[in-house]
């Protein structure tokens, strides 16, 4: 089955990524945190491209696996014994009993070995019609990888012992051509002696403020600041947007994010306008596109979100990492903007106990045809988009329906690991019209948590959202639903709260068991197991949902009613039969609407990280 130019080279230490065949694959990165074991990927043929360059003169193994483990795992080995190069396809079963595969996909391409380094190149099919093969898509993958100073012998390979790991990735990014001049100015958002706890994830929250631009700026390139010998510490990066109405004075101290001490003014930093993952590479705005900074329109103040990952809890650590982000005068022909479409945060419920729960949030039809009526009747056109959930989500993906019909999926991700999030190129610009309406939609898996998840900005809250990167810029931040809370109370048997609403979470007034106990209360003492749970998600999906059609200065375009979901939207999720629900008459009016209304006149913000 392998074709392959095999060259063996004994003087030559590993170097670019260009090198071994003499195709160059576009994507490095490292995954292990010594500079050990270094991966290089592209496209080729038709095909992927791998190449390993790893300290070792014995064996490498790299493979892909569902959940970063050894169970279930699609697995090749190989090497440089004797001087004749070797390339096995092995899986493991659910009990991580290491198997050759009778189908062997992986096709060697080049290998070379020296005194400290072994280089294996190969290349596979994205989808083997192996069933012990995982498929490549354009999901994010865990990758594998091991290596042992011995090569594999009769009895297979020997145990790896501590040279071990996994990293999630995205192999099939688009490849980005646009190469900038050296002469392309910048500014760094980046932190200054950050502590880093002796603890194993630490999520750091800074403010900073734009420089001052005496004309305006695109924004051409993001890329990662990243403190040497911290490549394995910083885990990922986010950027928001926050509100302009501040002094300097919210600069002077960063805080753990999600804390409950941590500063008001971070709120307020909603809109994501930047994610970098480990793993992940600069981002560079399409040539005709590019981020607006200077105008009173842009963003003044920005938090930077660093996560960092401290497995082995080493002490005394100061990081000095963050974004470095070039920009030009040389204005590009459109303003870059971003849309926040999903589940409005604060109304998200997700009961405990399930493997599988379903949660939509929708950027209905009404909201894109008054929004784009007035800003841009013939559509925009989304170029990058980044799915986004808490620890719970396991996938997203953003749908697109046109006058009822369903179209190809916007953005996708079945594999969803929430420690590894960035922007999705997509592989050609999408144009989203007036009347088009969106679903972000999430599925979460919550075996092992005992109480409600709620919506919040905790990472052990949810969040189910799509930020869109789209031009031309228009007076459209968010795009989120809100589902019927009243229906929700009554599945657990709550007949009255009471009225008038005015605050959240609001509390209930019968039956007995319920009084007086606020709804996220009474959804705990609910005894839910997986039946109910099912039942619940089932209800939920159906439910009519009040839109939150949001301007940049957060006026809304219209606060809507309750608006119906179209009856012909297919979902995927099949519940039981549904049960339980108790239904009452004094379980009447619009609660969601009643909040939403209250809390926007009153200039507030709902969210559970603060109860």
């Amino acid at each position: 089955m392998c074709r392959w130019p095999l060259l063996l080279l004994c003087g030559l230490l590993p170097g670019a990524a260009a090198g071994g065949s003499g195709r160059p694959l576009p994507h490095r990165t490292l995954l292990d945190s010594e500079g050990k074991y270094w991966l290089s990927w592209g496209p080729r043929g038709g095909r992927l491209a791998f190449r390993l360059e790893v300290r070792t003169a014995g064996y490498v193994g790299f493979g892909f696996s569902p959940t970063g483990t050894m169970a279930a795992a699609d697995i090749v080995v190989g090497g440089v014994l004797r001087g004749r190069p070797y390339l096995q396809d092995y899986f493991t079963n659910a009990n991580r009993e290491l198997k050759k595969d009778v189908q062997q996909d992986y096709h060697l391409e080049y290998a070379m070995e020296n005194s400290t380094h072994t280089i294996i190149e190969f290349t596979r099919e994205l989808h083997t019609c192996d069933i012990n093969d995982k498929s490549i898509t354009e999901s994010t993958v865990r990758v594998i990888w091991a290596y042992h100073h011995e090569d594999v012998g009769e009895a297979g390979p020997k145990y790896h012992e501590s040279s071990r790991g996994t990293k999630s990735l995205r192999l099939l990014n688009p490849e980005k051509t646009n190469v900038l001049s050296t002469a392309v100015p910048y500014f760094d958002l980046v932190n200054q002696d950050v502590p880093i706890p002796n603890k194993g994830t630490t999520y750091w929250c800074q403010m900073f403020k734009i420089p001052m631009l005496q004309e305006k700026h695109h924004v051409v390139k993001v890329k990662p600041v990243i403190q040497r010998g911290h490549e394995s510490l910083v885990h990922h990066i986010l950027l928001y947007q926050c509100s302009s109405n501040f002094s300097d004075s919210v600069l002077d101290h960063g805080h753990e994010c999600y804390h409950p001490n941590m500063p008001d003014a971070f709120l307020t930093c909603e809109t994501v306008i930047f994610a970098w993952a480990i793993g992940g590479e600069g981002f560079s705005y399409p040539p005709h596109v590019g981020l607006s900074l200077g105008t009173p329109l842009d963003p003044h103040y920005v938090l930077l979100e660093v996560h960092y990952d401290n497995p082995t809890y080493k002490e005394g650590l100061l990081d000095n990492s963050g974004l470095r982000l070039f920009h030009t005068t040389d204005i590009r022909k459109y303003d870059a903007g971003v849309i926040e479409a999903g589940l409005w945060v604060s109304f998200h419920t997700i009961p405990p106990g399930l493997p599988d729960f379903r949660s939509e949030g929708h950027c209905t039809l009404e909201c894109l045809e008054e929004a784009l009526e007035v800003e841009k009747p013939s559509g925009i056109h989304v170029f990058a988009v980044l799915l986004h959930a808490h620890l719970a989500g396991r996938g997203i993906r953003l749908r697109h329906f046109r006058k009822g019909e369903e179209m190809r999926l916007l953005a996708y991700d079945d594999d969803f690991d929430f420690n590894f999030q960035e922007f999705q190129y997509l592989k050609e610009e999408r144009t989203i019209l007036p009347g088009d309406h969106l679903i972000t939609e999430c599925r979460y898996n919550t075996k092992d948590r005992a109480r409600m998840t709620w919506g919040g900005l905790s990472t052990r809250n949810e969040m189910c959202l799509s930020y869109l990167l789209y031009y031309p810029r228009i007076n459209l931040t968010r795009c989120a639903s809100i589902p019927d809370i009243m229906e929700q109370l009554q599945f657990i048997g709550v007949k009255e709260i009471y009225r008038p609403v005015t605050t959240w979470p609001f509390i209930i007034k019968s039956p007995k068991q319920y009084k007086n106990l606020s709804f996220m209360d009474a959804m705990n003492k609910f005894k839910w197991t997986k039946k109910e749970g099912l039942a619940f998600n089932k209800i939920v999906l159906s439910l009519p949902v009040n839109v939150r059609c949001s301007k940049t200065d957060n006026a809304e375009w219209s606060i809507q009613g309750m608006t119906a979901l179209p009856p012909d939207i297919e979902r995927p999720y099949k519940a039981e039969p549904l049960m339980c629900g108790a239904s009452s008459t004094s379980l009447r009016g619009n609660v969601s609407l009643e909040l939403l209304l209250g809390f926007m006149v009153l200039g507030g913000t709902l969210s559970t990280a603060s109860l």
